[in-house]
């Protein structure tokens, strides 16, 4: 979907494929016609975005096979369907039975995390409409927290200044400008925006994270100033920018205005925004606030939880064990304190929040779409809802079928173009 913001930019809206699990190629041709070409006819629009989800296999099977590239570029004009944006996060294995801490892998430590980004960025560059110049991929917030010590950090910044290299190359040879986000979670190395200021920014004190101690879990979260950075003068450049997922800032607390106004400052770009929101508990320590959490403590992902409190922030790296203790006892091995509220790394769905005594943030990503694209000028081009979790619901919240599932993603893209069109944006052909 795109809309014509009123400086005469065009703004566009997708949703991310990584809802539908898919390794293959095959898997993905199934996914544009299963889900995703119905959800454009449930909108009436001609042509429906989509932020795709190339799996390592998959992608592979593209760069190697000029032809498989071609086809699925014409599979995706059959089917009315554009991709301006990649969701490169997930490195395979999205639609297993436990993904967990197995999303973080590989990190940017690794060379494969470098090779699949730049085979990621290259397919990107090849799949942009032709009236379109502009791509953006998401990645991961350079590692799981622990351990990452002050090698890894210049690793992984080579691995990231490297990348910039190759995409200044593409854009010589394509005419087509891929930038890369890094997408700030809870847990990660980069978990705020203020981390990835530090991370991306040659001001910050070189004190990388070095060991376990540092966990959030059932502590204080790290702050800013504990986290890497820059170990020379040279860095990624304007190339690599910020990702900003809404429910991650909302489950982090962080303001958006505070978080948008510092990427400002230190110059780093906002290649593209994921609309989402998190669980919200007001009242964590009453019994039935915390039985209706519990229906949202699942096997499958990894749910982040944060407190505010006197001390600073404090966290669990999932729901479960936040749930573990309350109150004093949260001061030991397990549980979280809970005289303030409480939030959980969980996309729920945009158009239903949980139902009583739980609700989402989806005020925070109001605010945060507000200051995006609200303003003289948008901050990113790029909006890209991100519910991936529709499975992951409690059992009487999740789609049964196929059509159920794409009468969900749909209510969500209209809310979102609806929040759009509220600002000033129209919706175009």
């Amino acid at each position: 979907m795109r809309f014509r913001h009123p400086d005469g930019s065009t703004v566009h809206l997708a949703y991310c494929t990584n809802v539908h699990p898919a390794e293959t190629l095959d898997g993905v041709l199934a996914q544009l016609r299963d889900h995703c070409e119905p959800v454009r006819r449930r909108l009436g629009r001609d042509r429906l975005g989509i932020g795709l989800w190339l799996a390592r296999d998959a992608a592979r099977s593209l760069t190697t096979d000029p032809a498989s590239l071609r086809a699925l570029r014409a599979e995706l004009d059959r089917r009315g369907l554009e991709v301006v944006t990649l969701n490169g996060f997930p490195y395979e294995g999205f639609g297993a039975d436990e993904v967990k801490y197995r999303v973080y892998r590989p990190d940017w430590t690794h060379p494969d995390r470098l090779a699949h980004t730049t085979d990621l960025a290259r397919l990107l560059a090849a799949l942009l409409p032709e009236d379109v110049t502009e791509g953006s991929v998401s990645t991961l917030p350079l590692a799981w927290r622990t351990p990452f010590d002050a090698e890894a950090a210049a690793t992984a910044r080579a691995a990231l200044t490297t990348l910039a290299g190759r995409l200044d190359a593409l854009e010589e040879l394509t005419g087509r400008n891929i930038r890369i986000g890094l997408e700030p979670e809870p847990g990660c190395i980069v978990e705020t925006v203020a981390d990835a200021v530090a991370a991306l920014t040659t001001a910050a004190a070189a004190n990388p994270h070095s060991s376990p101690a540092t966990s959030p879990t059932t502590g204080p979260v790290p702050s800013p100033s504990t986290g890497p950075a820059p170990h020379s003068t040279s860095g990624p450049g304007p190339r690599i920018g910020v990702c900003l997922d809404t429910c991650h800032l909302a489950t982090s607390f962080e303001d958006p205005r505070t978080a948008l106004d510092s990427l400002a400052a230190a110059g780093i770009s906002v290649p593209k925004a994921q609309l989402s929101a998190a669980l919200h508990a007001e009242h964590p320590h009453l019994p039935e606030v915390r039985a209706a959490l519990a229906a949202f403590a699942e096997p499958r992902f990894l749910h982040q939880t944060r407190t505010r409190t006197a001390a600073g922030l404090r966290g669990t790296d999932d729901l479960p064990e936040a749930l573990a203790a309350s109150g004093h006892r949260a001061t030991t091995a397990h549980g979280l304190p809970d005289a303030t509220p409480w939030r959980s790394h969980f996309h729920v769905p945009l158009h239903a929040p949980p139902a009583p005594p739980l609700t989402s943030t989806l005020s925070v990503l109001q605010d945060a779409l507000a200051l995006l694209v609200g303003g003289p000028h948008p901050v990113t081009r790029h909006l890209e809802v991100e519910t991936y979790t529709w499975q992951a619901l409690p059992p009487e919240s999740r789609p049964r079928t196929r059509a159920r599932l794409a009468d969900g993603i749909a209510a969500e893209l209209t809310l979102a173009r609806d929040l759009l069109t509220d600002l000033g944006l129209k919706e175009l052909p």
